[in-house]
């Protein structure tokens, strides 16, 4: 059901010391997805146990667990008797994903992200808009792009979450209607207290970006990266 229609979901976890980072909060995330997709996930501890063996594997890398619904009859209506099936993966970094990348250029995406309540915030296995806005651009020197919704409010980037600060107030897109809610997103939130911050989730357009004293980009393997420069075009 995983390959047939996208019926699943995955996480994507940054390795260091042979340790998978925010590992609770990507378990979290995981198992809250599950419940609301109604698919039954084997037990946490096994599933925390081949996180951490497979990480064990390589010093430093990404590791990803794709976890779907499970073999079932041909249609799209589940029967509730699917048996879970996950992947695991351990690969090198990237170029791109590398930590402690310096600074981003970024570009603003043709590509809109749908509308869809019932699936917003999650990290299903559906990536085809990413996939779309990714193919955008062929210039090297571009490491994201920015994602709007149909009202052309910014959501997100291709693989990656968006924080906007002016003065003491941080601003991240709201992801009630689409988007991913990243592990480290949600990480940057939890320390805005100790960083005398006030954390805002709205709706942000492309000027107060523009506008911003500071734009930063976050996912989990990445950390947080500064942006230097924003592309509207091109």
């Amino acid at each position: 059901r995983g390959l047939n229609y996208g019926d699943g979901l995955f996480e994507t976890l940054c390795v260091t010391r042979r340790v998978p980072r925010l590992l609770d909060y990507h378990l979290e995330r995981l198992y809250s997805g599950c419940e609301r997709l109604k698919i039954i996930p084997p037990k946490l501890a096994l599933i925390r146990h081949e996180l951490e063996k497979v990480a064990a594997l390589r010093n430093s890398g990404v590791l990803k667990l794709v976890l779907t619904r499970g073999v079932g009859a041909r249609g799209y209506r589940p029967t509730g008797r699917e048996r879970c099936v996950r992947i695991l993966a351990l690969y090198p970094f990237s170029r791109v994903a590398a930590p402690r990348s310096r600074t981003w250029h970024v570009r603003l995406c043709t590509t809109r992200l749908g509308t869809n309540i019932t699936l917003a915030g999650l990290k299903t296995l559906n990536r085809l808009e990413s996939v779309m806005a990714r193919s955008e651009w062929q210039n090297s020197r571009i490491a994201e792009g920015l994602m709007m919704d149909a009202d052309e409010n910014i959501v997100c980037g291709t693989m990656s979450n968006l924080f906007v600060r002016r003065g003491t107030r941080l601003m991240t897109p709201l992801l009630d209607r689409c988007g991913v809610a990243g592990v480290m997103r949600r990480w940057v939130l939890s320390q805005t207290d100790a960083l005398n911050l006030k954390a805002y989730q709205l709706r942000l357009r492309w000027k107060d970006i523009a506008n911003a004293e500071e734009v930063f980009m976050c996912n989990a393997l990445v950390g947080i990266v500064p942006i230097a420069k924003l592309i509207r075009r091109g």
